[in-house]
């Protein structure tokens, strides 16, 4: 595969090298696309603990018989 980089691009690869990310361009690529890989779980997890949190707040609307006025909404609330 080829992989064309713009400027920045460019840029950015000189200076991860630069720092010793990685001993070629292709070793610091790989190096970042594994970070990158790490980092999408946790984003999975984020969402799944976000529409626990949602769920649990519905749960406790329906127990105690809680209603938002009207215009108002949750998310307004939590800000």
């Amino acid at each position: 595969m080829t992989v064309e980089l713009t400027p920045h691009g460019q840029e950015l690869l000189e200076i991860a090298m630069a720092r010793g990310v990685g001993h070629s361009p292709e070793e610091t690529v790989e190096r970042a696309l594994e970070a990158v890989a790490r980092d999408v779980p946790a984003v999975d997890e984020d969402l799944s603990r976000s529409r626990q949190a949602v769920a649990a707040m519905r749960e406790f609307m329906e127990n105690n018989h809680f209603t938002l006025g009207p215009g108002e909404r949750i998310v307004d609330l939590i800000r």
